[in-house]
């Protein structure tokens, strides 16, 4: 039972990244709602900076023990404190890759409202983190478009889905043939069609990494086998979700491509409010939604994450240090555009002598750890090969 506070207390874990400054231009704009008491930043000291200044938090995080000087007159806070700090009502997780995964679980283990936007977490440790939200009562509340849009299609619904279909834009290379994506370049993989996003989730976007990455999320919150998940491109990306029911009957979720709105819906739920800084559809400048089937051949990332997904144990864990290892990689022009499904295979196929089925915390961190080392060894490796 969700009980509607007149002023939550606000961590944003993140602050610094595209879904935190998304999530701070929600507050700003319900401003009588949302009282932000702490701020968790990168790399970004500057933004981070800016951000204190105009919020005014009791906590900040910031990674670089250097910016010291700038923050004297607030309390620095780890991550994990902020997340399960016990004046906090809500904790918003924005920060990429493995980065989301210890302030989740001890959100979680706090009992928190978590507004989750990192799938990392939910991926590699999904099973450990549903289980400790369970047991200490706190409510995930999934800020992914696609999930957000499954979330408000099940709302009331007493029956279980007969399936799901996730519908993907295809980013920006879904017409392309094979010899193309050889030749993708870090400009052109960054230029989404559609949406607003960070530069890992915009790479995981044109491989279709983040689509799998979805599937297992989708596995994870819902429960949904995935044999019952299906994806569907639809370039427009108006409709976020179908829900399918055993009768027959479908349900879909449809709002302009922003972010902002299920970040509002996460952050308000169970109340819905008007903010007039959020777009509309305008069905009169609407023609039509396309669909169109999916091509698995021509994006091995996302058939890798499906069976991972499907293996489950330490191979999930796997696939997201392997992705980021591997995004970062060719974001600095070390890796080319299709090696990055090469090195994820590769570091899968080796994990299959380390594999654990029923893994704990420390079975993923030493998987992901195992896995970062292995895919740097990798490369140089290649590269001292050539």
């Amino acid at each position: 039972m969700f009980v509607v506070d007149t002023m939550k207390k606000l961590a944003v874990i993140g602050c610094t990244g595209s879904i935190g400054r998304q999530t701070l231009e929600v507050v700003c704009s319900l401003s009588d709602r949302f009282k932000v008491i702490g701020l968790a930043g990168g790399s970004n000291i500057t933004l981070l900076k800016k951000q204190v200044n105009k919020f005014k938090p009791r906590f900040v995080y910031y990674r670089d023990k250097k910016a010291n000087t700038l923050f004297e007159n607030y309390e620095f806070l780890p991550k994990e404190e902020m997340a399960s700090h016990p004046d906090v009502d809500m904790v918003v997780i924005a920060t990429p890759g493995g980065f989301g995964l210890e302030p989740t679980l001890a959100a979680v283990k706090a009992g928190k409202k978590i507004a989750l936007a990192n799938k990392e977490s939910l991926v590699a440790a999904g099973e450990i983190i549903i289980s400790e939200a369970k047991k200490n009562g706190a409510y995930i509340l999934p800020v992914d478009s696609e999930h957000s849009a499954i979330w408000q299609c099940l709302e009331g619904e007493k029956a279980p889905p007969a399936r799901i279909i996730l519908t993907a834009s295809g980013g920006p290379f879904r017409n392309y043939t094979a010899t193309q994506l050889a030749e993708v370049t870090v400009e052109q993989a960054l230029k989404h069609p559609t949406w607003r996003m960070g530069k890992k989730v915009t790479i995981d976007s044109a491989t279709l990494m983040n689509k799998g990455m979805e599937v297992i999320e989708v596995n994870r919150l819902f429960n949904i086998p995935i044999e019952k998940i299906s994806i569907l491109i639809h370039p427009q990306s108006i409709i976020h979700s179908f829900v399918e029911f055993i009768d027959g009957s479908t349900k879909a979720q449809l709002a302009w491509p922003d972010m902002r709105l299920p970040i509002q819906y996460a952050l308000t739920y169970p109340e819905r409010m008007l903010n007039i800084q959020l777009p509309r559809l305008d069905w009169n400048k609407i023609s039509q939604l396309d669909f169109e089937q999916l091509n698995m051949d021509a994006f091995p990332c996302l058939k890798l994450a499906i069976e991972a997904g499907k293996r489950g144990g330490t191979m999930p864990a796997v696939l997201c240090a392997a992705d980021e290892v591997a995004v970062d990689l060719f974001l600095s022009n070390r890796i080319g555009f299709g090696d990055i499904a090469n090195l994820i295979q590769q570091l899968l196929k080796q994990h299959e002598a380390l594999f654990t089925a029923q893994p704990t915390m420390d079975d993923i961190q030493t998987a992901d750890a195992w896995t970062r080392d292995s895919a740097i060894r990798l490369v140089l490796g290649e590269k001292h090969a050539s």
